[in-house]
Parts: C-alpha cells; structure tokens; sequence
C-alpha cells in the first residue's frame, strides 16, 4: 500500500514494487493528479488520506481480498500516517511520533540542541515584532521559515530590515497555514551544503548540494559523493547518526542537511524519509543501491542489502525558470540524452502552461542527470547537455491600471 502520490517519485516506488513481486496499491485523495497511475496501470482508490480512520477501513476491506505486505508513502507528510497504519496492522513502520516530533521543525530543534547536536541559534515567533526582535537578538543575516513543509517553500535569506518586514509579512498574510503560524528565526550557517541519505543506522552515501543565488533556496545541482577528506566524511556522518538519535528516528530511512561551517557541521534539516527524486537515481549511479527497492524490503520485513556495487561520480543539474509568464516552448531533450553519460533527461512541465515562481522547489522545470568516473568529466557532460536544452517563456501581459 502506498499512502498518496508524488509528481514523479511514486512511480519509483510503485515499479520496484512490481520487481519485488508485489502488487502495488495507491491510496489518494485524487489519483487522477498523477497520470503515471493510469499510464502504467497501477490499481488507486480515492479516499481521504488525512482521515486516518477512512484509511483503517479501507486497509481492513482490502485485507479481505489481498495479504498486506506493507504500508508507506512516497511523501514525507504522510509517514506519520503511515507509522499509525502500521502500528494498527501490526506492520514494520516508522514511530509515528518521533516521526511527528521531526516534522515539527521547531520541536526538532529542541530536541537536536537537547542532546547537544550543532545547530543554528534560532527563535520561535508569531508575530511581526517577536520576528524583528528575535531577528535583533542572532543578528543579520537570519533565515525565516515556517515551523512545517517542505521543499524550501516559505523559506528565505533576509539580510536586510526591509526584507525581513517583507518575508514576515508574506508569511503572516498569503502563506497558507493549517493552523496559526510559527515562524522559526535562524542564524544563517554559511559553507557548503551537504546532502546524507541513512538507511536504519547505515549512512549510505553524502552528496553535495548546490542552490541557485539567495534569497531563495532553489535546487541547482545535486552530486554524489560529495568531495571530501576523511576526517569530514566521519564527523559528517557521526553528526548525522547523532540525529537519529536526538529524534528517536532508528527505523527505515532519513535524509540529513547540514552544512560545513567553520564550527564544522552544522545540521540544517532532518527528514524521516528517502530524500526526493531524482536523489534515489543518483545513489543508484553513484554507488550501485537502490534505495528505494531496499526500503520497499524494510517495509515488507524482508533483508535489505547496501552494498555498494558502483564507484562512479552522478549529478543532476536542476533547469530553473529565469522569468514568470507562459513556457511557449522547452526543447532539445533528445540531442541532450543522446549525449555520451547522461543518464535522463526529464521535462516537468508542458508547453503552454503557466510559470509563477515562488523561490522553492516548484521553480524547477526539469532536470539532467549524467554520470562517469570522475567529478570533472561528470560536469563537462551534464554541461554539454544542458547547452542543447532551451526553453522560452512569454511574460504574462502587464495589467492595466
């Protein structure tokens, strides 16, 4: 059973599956939002997926017909469902809890800095005065983001007052929350941005991770591994461990984001679960895992295997919209996957469809993914790619006054 789809990750999840010798359900509140499912003919039922009781009845309906072998979810903001289906069912799963805890991003930090984990100097605010007071006291610049999501959605650099008023104001009045907001004030940690991916208590690989310019954090490129000594990989990797621990976070998969300050490592972010596509395509070039059959096997209780088969350098670079307005036309994808190391070419959105951006994940309108033996030749191909790939976006006609 998977609880809800994704834009492209689900089908991941929903094909290894199939490899495993399973029969893959998809439970969401509206299946025809993912047109892979009927594409690939994936059997979906609509129901409401916040209602955990629905979500019994309909597991315990299907139990009369199919063995359940497992229960989980291609997104993070259902594994705390997910670890409540599985506690019901008797199924392997996360803590819902302790799942819950962590996607609390305020009661994480409590809980990291409990337990005397690095991390940022950061405040709790709800309102306007508390954010410029807090943002007073840790000193420009601050980062402002809300307390829940995902995706860098609602999260930005403020390095000035005005900015800081601006953000505060955006986030009071249009962002969307699900109850009254909580914004978290945070010391901006300056150095490169790293990427882990866990399994259980093995650290399965670390990548480096590139955004585009601030304020916003937008995906530029992602590689694995990531260029480092000895020395850095193991603190990154015991700060990362160390996480697990602080959250109570020892089943299934997590994603850890730090950054390498000039204090060391500096935990951003921890997720309990895989990081998003294409990270899984990355992993499985780089290092021959397939992380997301090896979590459908902790899910289904069968022995799961990271042993490293490959030994190569993978990269994704992210083709980010340059201006708002109509995307007439995007092209070139052929020559790019024809080149010589790349792995995919993949386009998310259609001509003629409308480009808002808003400074988080959803700025991204495609990726490339290459790989070879080596960092330098991996650049040069995805480079080499990217150059074929052209898109044009008709600005959105002014408005009339």
């Amino acid at each position: 059973m998977v609880v809800e789809g994704h834009r492209s990750f689900c089908l991941l999840y929903v094909k290894a599956a199939r490899r495993l010798g399973l029969h893959p359900i998809v439970l969401s509140a509206d299946p025809t939002r993912y047109d892979y499912l009927a594409a690939e003919g994936i059997e979906a039922i609509r129901i409401d997926t916040d209602n955990i009781d629905a979500l019994i009845h309909e597991c315990s309906r299907l139990r009369s017909t199919y063995d359940i072998a497992g229960i989980t979810s291609a997104r993070g903001a259902f594994y705390s469902t997910v670890g409540k289906l599985c506690r019901y069912f008797d199924l392997p799963g996360p803590d819902p809890q302790s799942v819950e805890r962590c996607c609390d991003k305020f009661t994480q930090r409590q809980l990291l800095a409990q337990a005397g984990v690095p991390i940022p100097a950061y405040r709790l605010a709800t309102d306007a005065a508390e954010v410029e007071s807090f943002a007073a006291e840790i000193g420009l610049p601050v980062i402002l983001k809300p307390t829940a999501g995902s995706g860098s959605m609602g999260v930005r650099l403020c390095p000035s007052l005005g900015e800081l008023a601006d953000h505060t104001t955006y986030l009071l009045e249009k962002h969307i929350w699900r109850s009254s907001p909580r914004i978290l004030v945070e010391d901006f940690a300056q150095g490169p941005h790293y990427s882990i991916d866990i399994m259980g208590n093995a650290v399965v690989g670390i990548a480096a991770l590139d955004f585009g310019p601030p304020p916003h954090f937008v995906y530029r490129e992602l590689t694995y591994p990531a260029v480092l000594t000895e020395d850095e990989h193991n603190r990154i990797a015991d700060v990362s461990l160390s996480c697990l621990r602080a959250l109570g976070l020892d089943w299934g998969p997590t994603n850890v984001e730090l950054r390498w300050t000039k204090r060391g490592p500096v935990v951003i972010e921890v997720n309990p679960r895989l990081p998003g596509s294409p990270a899984p395509q990355l992993v499985q070039l780089a290092y021959g895992i397939d992380l997301v059959t090896e979590h459908i096997k902790v899910v289904i209780g069968d022995e799961w295997n990271l042993h490293r088969s490959n030994s190569q350098t993978a990269a994704a670079r992210f083709l980010v919209a340059d201006r708002d307005g109509t995307l007439d036309w995007i092209g070139g994808d052929s020559p790019a996957a024809a080149v010589s190391g790349v792995a995919e070419v993949k386009f998310y959105v259609e001509p003629k469809t409308p480009i808002v951006r808003k400074g988080n994940y959803r700025d991204c309108i495609g990726h490339v993914i290459a790989a070879s033996p080596s960092l330098a030749r991996t650049e040069a191909i995805l480079q080499r790619a990217v150059d074929m790939i052209d898109w044009s976006i008709t600005p959105f006609p002014a408005e009339k006054e």
